[in-house]
């Protein structure tokens, strides 16, 4: 299968760049990818970038959206200037659900990656950025960044259990009951919130780079409760999922 975008259905042998915030989810994401012996890491690829994901780039950029969002740049920008360009951007890795819309060790694809908490707060309730009479130029791509279609397709394809809706992204992660109300209804179609998605998609669109988000449910979104975290049910979901992307 060929997207509109030139990612082909084994999205693996495109040129895959894959970005994680911490090193705990680029291992769970390498101990899944399919094996294939003898061919050689991308040019791009860092040390302890393993040989039998070949055309699978696994990168641990950082917490939030600035310094994922720079790094993600910054590798596209190196692999283009080394006449091996990726040709698509996955952002992965562990999330928060919506109770009722993404449980505790669901995988997760965005329909869309959302800068949830860019804007400003009022008396009336929060404002998003593009309403405050920003121009449109100055917000890049907009406060949303759509999953590129075809890549988001195949995905759905290897991951057909998988829940899809639009994933926020944070830069303070929700911990009240309060919160997790106001964003649910703010984003009636998110399933899920993380830290970095917004800012690989801004990094990836401004590179003209196809881009997707896939996240495995840690925790239910709502008051801070660490023994309602399951990371090991999380990451072992994120394993299994990986195989999707080789």
């Amino acid at each position: 299968m060929t997207s509109g975008t030139g990612v082909t259905g084994r999205i693996g042998g495109t040129g895959l760049l894959v970005v994680t915030a911490v090193p705990a989810e680029a291992e769970a994401i390498r101990a899944g990818l399919p094996t294939s012996p003898g061919a050689a890491p991308h040019a791009a690829a860092p040390a302890g970038t393993s040989p039998a994901a070949a055309e699978v780039t696994v990168v641990p950029v950082g917490v939030g959206p600035a310094v994922a969002g720079a790094t993600t740049a910054r590798l596209l920008a190196l692999a283009e200037a080394a006449g091996r360009p990726y040709r698509a951007v996955v952002s992965a890795g562990i999330a928060g659900g919506f109770v009722g819309r993404a449980a505790v060790g669901a995988t997760v694809l965005a329909s869309r990656s959302v800068a949830a908490d860019l804007g400003a707060e009022s008396p009336t309730g929060f404002i998003p950025v593009d309403q405050l009479g920003m121009p449109p130029e100055l917000l890049g791509v907009g406060t949303a960044v759509p999953a590129d279609p075809g890549l988001l397709a195949i995905l759905r394809a290897a991951l057909p259990a998988a829940t899809v809706g639009a994933v926020l992204t944070v830069s303070t992660v929700t911990g009240t009951a309060a919160g997790t109300a106001a964003l649910a209804d703010r984003h009636p179609d998110a399933v899920a919130e993380a830290m970095e998605g917004y800012g690989v998609a801004v990094a990836a669109a401004q590179a003209g780079v196809p881009f997707a988000e896939l996240r495995t449910v840690s925790n239910p979104i709502g008051p801070r409760d660490r023994d309602a975290w399951r990371m090991r049910e999380a990451f072992a979901a994120l394993t299994a999922a990986a195989a999707a992307l080789g």
